[in-house]
């Protein structure tokens, strides 16, 4: 396999990281400074996916607010039909995702 290939291979892995159901509504900020409300409907250690009245292209950057984390920047991989999925900036460790996960469970909305 070529070099590009196994890098290829290595994204598609990343991107395709088990995923956790929830249902929790939050709100992100834009690059311009626009805050919005999203509906964060799936999330892994790698990044989310979640319903927005906003349309978004690929590469646009995000700041979302999630419990235990706080701020966290994300950037915007795909958008389709009121939905976008993000990747975080930085993978979150395995605890602090834990914890996370927990928190979105516990106040699901």
């Amino acid at each position: 396999m070529s070099a590009g290939a196994n890098m290829a291979v290595a994204n598609l892995d990343r991107r395709e990281a088990p995923r956790d159901e929830v249902s929790y509504r939050t709100r992100a900020t834009t690059a311009a400074g626009e805050t919005i409300s999203i509906h964060i409907v799936n999330v892994s250690a790698n990044g989310f996916m979640a319903r927005t009245e906003r349309s978004f292209e690929p590469g646009a950057t995000l700041t979302i607010r999630l419990p235990v984390l706080g701020m966290v920047a994300a950037e915007v991989r795909w958008s389709l039909g009121g939905r976008i999925g993000c990747q975080f900036g930085r993978m979150i460790d395995l605890a602090p995702y834990l914890e996370l996960l927990a928190e979105l469970v516990r106040n699901a909305r």
